[in-house]
């Protein structure tokens, strides 16, 4: 159900148990409409494909197949008999050729690239959202920030800007892959024997291809039951779209703290006992995204490098629910960062007031470049490191020495004091 995982539970059917068996499905029925269009079944095999009504129940085919360790096999006896009952002759070219492995993994790259169309419009929305918010506050100035401490100046609407940068990089690599998805279709050992067996060689090499048509993924360049590419680059491409958005959510999160206050989302959530908070709930959603989805990444590339002999043992099987959580919770993190920044707001009075916290040594960098000529670097820094020491607690370890009454103002009069004409 998700209880535990908010970020993604309001999405978890697009990617349910469910959607991959109906994406099995149409895997199943694709190759029989595919042996139709190359003219090897007769048309009432389509037609049989077209008319059958699969009813599954999810329980039962979880539970059945546990035997054979993949949930194809009982699948196909399923679809053979709901077959037959439309035209017993079609059931005799159910998942002919085909292995679970071809069935499987056409699935789940079918489920890949609708759940990716999904990711794709959800990062529209957070894109022209954190574009807006990119416009309005071009010419706000806020501190940068390095390393935690303020660093130099900068805009409220740059942030906003690299925001949008990442998003609009990270769904173009989402859409360039899914757009590579393949078809599998190579039968029990990779080599087609089954299907060249009984079309012969040359239609069996060009079946592959007529199945991806049938689906509308890419043609495989081969068989892929080993070379696990097509899963580590959607993998790399999804948690590439997590880690964008935890940039996002993760700056969110900081500038929403209450000190800090240069941001705040539309709505906050709350708290069970302190009603004063208005937590920056999506923020957190989407950075407990970012930290799971690399592990999901690791898995599938791990898998990948154990992918022996012509069929995996247990790397393959590992995949699939690495897969399908990894597909969950990039659409989850894709529909609240969406959420997310098309509600957030940006207060530059706020930024500003921040900004001039430090009395104008984060100015020290450009005051440096233009005062280090004439006084020196060493009588610079002393200045600084002065003003410095005007702000902060005698107690504090980064005064390395009791503080003074010099401001930062006065010590800039100070150090132009050997600039002519200062």
């Amino acid at each position: 159900m998700g209880l535990l995982s908010p970020v993604s539970i309001l999405v978890a059917d697009a990617v349910s148990d469910a959607a991959v068996v109906e994406r099995m499905v149409a895997a199943e029925l694709a190759l029989l409409r595919a042996y139709v269009a190359e003219g090897h079944a007769p048309a009432s095999v389509g037609a049989a494909a077209e008319a059958v009504s699969v009813a599954i129940e999810l329980s039962a085919l979880a539970r059945d197949a546990v035997p054979g360790g993949n949930p194809v096999i009982p699948l196909v006896a399923l679809l053979r008999r709901q077959v037959a009952a439309v035209d017993d002759d079609a059931a005799g070219w159910v998942h002919r050729g085909a292995t679970s492995q071809d069935i499987l993994d056409t699935a789940l790259m079918l489920l890949c690239r609708d759940v990716a169309a999904a990711i794709e419009q959800q990062l529209a929305r957070a894109i022209a959202a954190t574009a807006a918010l990119a416009e309005r506050h071009r010419d706000d100035p806020a501190a940068a920030r390095t390393l935690t401490q303020h660093a130099v100046p900068t805009t409220l609407g740059l942030k906003a800007a690299l925001w949008t940068r990442g998003l609009v990089r990270a769904r173009a690599e989402l859409a360039r892959v899914a757009a590579t998805l393949p078809a599998q279709l190579g039968g029990a050992g990779g080599t087609l024997a089954a299907i060249a067996e009984r079309i012969g060689v040359d239609a069996a090499l060009e079946l592959p291809r007529a199945y991806a048509r049938e689906l509308g993924l890419a043609a495989p360049a081969s068989v892929w039951h080993t070379d696990r590419a097509p899963v580590t680059a959607i993998g790399a491409a999804l948690a590439g779209v997590v880690s964008t958005a935890g940039v996002l959510a993760s700056d969110v999160a900081q500038l929403a703290r209450t000190e800090v206050g240069e941001a705040s989302p539309a709505s906050g959530g709350g708290s069970s006992t302190m009603p004063q908070k208005a937590n920056p709930v999506d923020a957190v959603l989407v950075r407990s995204a970012a930290l799971r989805a690399p592990s999901l990444l690791a898995t599938l590339q791990l898998a990948a490098g154990l992918a022996v002999d012509e069929r995996p043992d247990g790397a393959w099987h590992a995949e699939w629910p690495t897969l399908q959580e990894l597909l969950r919770l990039t659409l989850g993190t894709a529909e609240r960062t969406a959420a997310l920044a098309e509600g957030l707001v940006l207060h530059p009075e706020r930024a500003r007031a921040n900004l001039d916290a430090t009395a104008g040594a984060i100015l020290s960098e450009r005051l440096a470049i233009h005062l280090t000529p004439l006084i020196g670097r060493e009588r610079f820094d002393a200045l600084v490191a002065d003003a410095a020491g005007a702000r902060c607690a005698p107690a504090s370890p980064r005064c390395p020495r009791q503080p003074n009454s010099i401001s930062t103002r006065s010590s800039t009069r100070a150090a132009t004091s050997a600039w002519p004409d200062a």
